[in-house]
């Protein structure tokens, strides 16, 4: 796979040239049911990370891509000028297609086959698209508490239901919420167990940082 991304490293994307880049990427082959693999929708993350740009978040920041999957978030940010860009993944497989697209794009990143709970690098912005936690009881919080302890500025996306328990877990964790942008979230069928085609699904992305100290 190659996309001609030359026009676009060379200039700064604008936010629908970063959308279409991100709409080309290989997503998972396999998607496995227990890690929750759904693909981010190349609009909704190309909005992340058009707000986290503006925002003075990503240009010239480390930035870490926890459970990267294909790496979406992660390649965008190293289209927006991000300094070092961390790839992080438990699943092999993932970060293979991420290196492939990474190759494609043109991109440079560290990939970094571990647990989140085992990362430890501390980086300036985290984005991420955890799992919901609904094959694995808490796996959204033990992301969360990963987000936390290596970085100052989170984007995260959860569904819109956790929106009392983001806000109190952060709080207990000395951070704040400090935006959430709603908007519907696409589940297209990749997995055996699906019925339907097509979910759709009411979600937000928490925009995070800590709680100021007087």
């Amino acid at each position: 796979m190659f996309i001609n991304t030359n026009y676009i490293i060379n200039n700064m994307p604008s936010k629908s040239e970063l959308a279409i880049v991100l709409s080309k990427l290989k997503q998972f082959d396999n998607p496995k049911v227990v890690l929750e693999q759904y693909s981010t929708d190349p609009e909704i993350a190309a909005q992340v990370l058009w707000s986290s740009y503006m925002q003075g978040d990503i240009e010239g920041k480390t930035v870490a891509d926890l459970g990267c999957g294909p790496g979406v978030f992660g390649i965008g940010a190293a289209l927006l000028g991000a300094k070092k860009v961390y790839f992080v993944d438990v699943d092999d497989s993932a970060l293979k297609i991420t290196k492939e697209n990474m190759g494609g794009v043109g991109v440079k990143g560290e990939l970094v086959l571990s647990n989140v709970k085992d990362f430890s690098k501390k980086v300036d912005t985290v984005l991420m698209n955890p799992p919901f936690g609904t094959k694995v009881k808490h796996h959204d919080r033990l992301f969360l508490e990963k987000a936390f302890s290596i970085s100052t500025i989170i984007y995260s996306i959860h569904k819109i239901t956790s929106k009392k328990f983001i806000s109190e877990f952060a709080t207990d964790s000395g951070f704040k919420v400090e935006s959430v942008e709603e908007f519907k979230m696409k589940l297209v069928r990749t997995m055996k167990h699906h019925k339907k085609g097509r979910v759709i699904v009411d979600c937000g992305v928490w925009r995070i940082k800590p709680i100021a100290k007087n």
